[in-house]
């Protein structure tokens, strides 16, 4: 009985955990401070975590629908708009975090290892890595955003 009850215990607590992350998150440009997109981050058919951008925010003279024309020629997002697109995915819990995946930046085409966890409950640290060279974004909870 004490098994099973720390089985459920422990499944329940992973559970939870991966809720946290998911939802919508508003990405913060690094250069000026500035609202970027929303992303969801959600759990895909194969139980890992994944990213997909749901909102741009463009100035007046931006293009307000923009495809990756920088995505490299044999990625499948090439040409595609860049609302609605994954740009996370393969993330899997590693004790308080989640690793093991990748994340692309459509303004650059470039694919990065990637790693993310929860700072508190309204801030979500997304690491990408380049060799040995990594950059942190702290991605806010956008919690009215359905």
């Amino acid at each position: 009985m004490k098994f099973t009850l720390t089985i459920i215990l422990t499944t329940l607590a992973s559970f939870a955990f991966s809720q946290e992350v998911t939802g919508y998150w508003k990405t913060i440009d690094d250069d000026s401070g500035e609202a970027k997109s929303i992303v969801q981050v959600y759990k895909n058919g194969d139980g890992k975590l994944a990213g997909k951008v749901v909102q741009l925010f463009r100035k007046p003279n931006e293009d307000q629908d923009p495809v990756c024309e920088e995505c490299p020629k044999d990625d499948y997002r090439r040409g595609q708009k860049v609302k609605g697109m994954v740009i996370m995915s393969g993330m899997e819990k590693d004790d308080d975090v989640f690793t093991g995946g990748e994340i692309m930046d459509p303004d650059n085409g470039n694919t990065y290892r990637c790693k993310i966890w929860l700072e508190g409950q309204e801030k979500l640290k997304v690491r990408g890595y380049l060799g040995p060279f990594y950059r942190t974004q702290t991605w806010l909870r956008e919690s009215g955003y359905k």
